[in-house]
């Protein structure tokens, strides 16, 4: 049983909205080719990814409370994890659903009912992409509140081809392109909304937020994000993950 936590006590002085992140696990992760485990669990210097998610979130001073949506069966390992790495803000951690968009269904409904009748943003990210920053974050509430959504994105650095359903190819202009990771932020009540539009109409693979908003009509804010904002799906990843860690445990200790 997750410890709830006084909404008062942890709402930040600054913050205008209840601020909410909604992280997703629900993955089982089968490009890792891992068997032991999925691959928001694998263990870096004996500490799992999810848990370097967690902490950025965890640890930033506008962030009053976090969502979980994670695989049924490792929601006990995960709560054995958030003990030991002292994650405080987690309230509640719900199952994952069949899809990506089920398991963040999932938990948009748990910060519904734990923001109440409150105005909440909620920030909706991977439970495998840990190398976010503060500043990521940050910019991301303040977009909300500035334009009602933010997409945290990287800019293209190499081109992309569209390949039409007759079989010839749209190039489109690299500087007008855009790379859309996470976190997607919103408020609460827009993204519950488009959510409860695509049920209805029987649609549960929308590959991401950004695209079911875009789809129902929603006027979408953007940022640039830190390159190192990668998702961690394949063994390549997780090479590049442990390098910047080391990159990061380097710079603490050298001040570099």
């Amino acid at each position: 049983m997750m410890r709830m936590r006084n909404k008062d006590r942890n709402k930040t002085k600054n913050s205008i909205n209840m601020n909410i992140a909604v992280i997703f696990a629900g993955g089982s992760g089968l490009r890792m080719h891992t068997k032991s485990r999925p691959k928001q669990f694998l263990d870096l210097n004996g500490k799992p990814i999810i848990i370097y998610t967690l902490e950025l979130f965890d640890n930033h001073q506008q962030i009053d409370a976090i969502i979980v949506s994670c695989i049924k069966e490792w929601i006990p390992f995960l709560e054995k994890m958030l003990r030991k790495f002292e994650i405080n803000k987690v309230v509640k951690i719900v199952p994952g659903g069949a899809t990506g968009q089920d398991s963040i269904y999932n938990g948009l409904c748990a910060a519904e009912a734990y923001a109440k009748d409150e105005k909440a943003t909620v920030l909706i990210h991977d439970g495998v992409r840990p190398l976010i920053t503060e500043e990521t974050i940050t910019d991301n509430i303040n977009k909300v509140m500035e334009c009602g959504s933010c997409i945290t994105c990287a800019p293209a650095t190499e081109t992309f081809i569209v390949k039409q359903k007759d079989g010839s190819l749209e190039i489109p202009t690299r500087a007008n392109s855009l790379i859309a990771r996470a976190p997607q932020s919103f408020y609460l009540s827009d993204i519950l909304s488009a959510h409860r539009h695509a049920i209805s109409e029987n649609c549960h693979n929308f590959i991401d937020s950004c695209t079911m908003m875009s789809h129902y009509g929603y006027k979408l804010g953007t940022i640039i994000g830190p390159m190192e904002n990668i998702k961690i799906t394949t063994p390549t990843d997780f090479f590049v993950f442990r390098a910047m860690v080391k990159v990061h445990e380097d710079q603490q200790i050298f001040g570099l």
